[in-house]
């Protein structure tokens, strides 16, 4: 899969059986409306069974659009789009400014999405990013609500 830096969203190879046309590419800073919008709505309808209403609000607090643009900054950060719009996201970056060490970070996928391979498409496309490549050590830092996802990729 080849990663576009353009900002047009480019396609993955269709997969047999695969309905959707799921596009990857870097983030941009006029993504970060849309990634905190994503995230939001991922966090208050995915997480709430594991955590409070109040719990997931202060979490979406301390995430504005401004957030993803500077965590962008330090970090390789994809968005997943069914065409133009975007469904999932995903970073790496380093640990602790670690040259060696990394982890991945604002693994999201639309609810509406979760179930059809997204999550997996999300880590797929970070472990070829050239970060994972050449770490020694990664660590997915996972929600209560991830864990069962993380587990199941092994």
């Amino acid at each position: 899969m080849k990663i576009n830096d353009s900002g047009l969203c480019q396609s993955r190879q269709k997969q047999r059986d695969d309905p959707m046309n799921i596009n990857v590419r870097r983030f941009q800073a006029n993504d970060a409306k849309t990634v905190a919008k994503v995230v939001a709505q991922t966090l208050r309808e995915s997480n709430s069974d594991d955590y409070s209403q109040e719990y997931i609000e202060n979490d979406i607090h301390r995430m504005p659009a401004e957030f993803f643009i500077e965590k962008a900054q330090q970090t390789h950060f994809y968005v997943f789009c069914d065409d133009q719009k975007i469904i999932g996201t995903g970073a790496i970056g380093s640990y602790w400014g670690s040259s060696t060490e990394f982890s991945l970070f604002d693994i999201f996928v639309l609810p509406q999405y979760q179930g059809q391979g997204i999550g997996r498409l999300i880590i797929e496309t970070l472990e070829q990013d050239v970060y994972f490549k050449r770490a020694d050590r990664v660590e997915i830092p996972a929600s209560i609500t991830g864990l069962n996802f993380y587990r199941h990729m092994g």
